[in-house]
């Protein structure tokens, strides 16, 4: 998944922004609300981790804006105040979740968790795709009950497919989803990443294909 961290505190962000990706996730890291705003105009995400107190413009309302533009992505927001009223107001103005300063990391990544099974749809961590399940918490995929090793990006990658079973996903749709914005992958990266994804999951039931000059499809072959 992709997430957003929008926190002017450098250090708490880089934290939460290294905290996320040693868990699979790809992210991006705005300290400044005005920006944040501007870039989610153009920029699409899954979960939005959002501060109250920023420079240009309070988290607030940025929470304001996305929900104006009837965006739906998640938004947690992390808030130094515990009084109820305050948390309400928050709820109201369309955050799905909150967290009070100063929090524990198990709790951050728990409810990250919950938010994103929450937009996906999901009721369990596992999700069965034929003979193949797939665990997103346990970062466990097995083929008829045996394991099928990944490592992060081909999991992370699995996990986008899935996500969007019979429907066309462009290259560059896939890089941006796959890759943090500061990285500049080169422009076979994802026929690679691709190529190794299609091997390990051989014998399974989740095949996918090549579309020519469109990009790629999975979809669950039933026998």
């Amino acid at each position: 998944m992709r997430i957003l961290v929008i926190e002017d505190t450098t250090v708490l962000g880089e934290a939460i922004a290294d905290r996320l990706q040693k868990l699979g996730h790809g992210t991006d890291l705005i300290g400044n609300g005005r920006q944040a705003a501007d870039w989610l105009r153009h920029q699409r995400v899954d979960l939005i981790i959002l501060d109250l107190n920023l420079p240009g413009l309070g988290g607030e309302g940025v929470l304001a804006e996305l929900r104006q533009r009837k965006t739906d992505t998640p938004v947690l927001i992390l808030t130094a105040r515990n009084q109820i009223d305050d948390r309400i107001k928050l709820l109201d103005l369309g955050a799905d979740d909150y967290l009070t300063k100063p929090f524990d990391f198990g709790e951050l990544e728990a409810r990250v968790r919950a938010l994103l099974r929450r937009k996906q749809g999901y009721a369990s961590n596992t999700s069965e795709h034929g003979n193949l399940l797939f665990n997103r918490d346990a970062k466990t995929v097995t083929i008829d009950n045996q394991p099928c090793l990944l490592v992060n990006r081909e999991f992370r990658l699995l996990e986008i497919f899935l996500g969007g079973l019979e429907r066309v996903m462009s290259k560059e749709e896939l890089t941006e989803k796959l890759f943090n914005a500061d990285e500049t992958p080169s422009a076979n990266t994802i026929e690679l990443y691709v190529a190794r994804l299609r091997k390990k999951l051989a014998g399974s039931s989740v095949q996918i294909q090549t579309l020519r000059g469109l990009g790629y499809v999975a979809r669950v072959i039933q026998p």
